[in-house]
């Protein structure tokens, strides 16, 4: 990953966006992290993997009978104390 001031980045922003099609370009300000660029490729495929929130009103019976059906893998066990907190 390249870290780059936002005055840099602007005087340069071509350079900065070849670099970017290969690895992050985080901008920054004042010396904080402020922006990410990234490809057009990786911009796509973590949009693939973000994750749709459903309600209970999503699901219909079949849904909910076999999330009742379902059970946790016996290694989970190993974490039910965190249950206690």
């Amino acid at each position: 990953m390249i870290k780059v001031s936002a005055a840099e980045f602007q005087r340069n922003i071509g350079r900065y966006q070849d670099m970017a099609l290969t690895q992050p370009v985080v901008v920054t300000r004042n010396g904080r992290e402020r922006t990410v660029m990234i490809s057009t490729e990786e911009y796509h495929r973590l949009k693939r993997r973000d994750r749709q929130v459903l309600s209970l009103d999503d699901f219909d019976d079949a849904d909910i009978a076999a999330l009742e059906a379902t059970s946790a893998p016996e290694s989970s066990k190993a974490f039910d104390h965190e249950l206690d907190q």
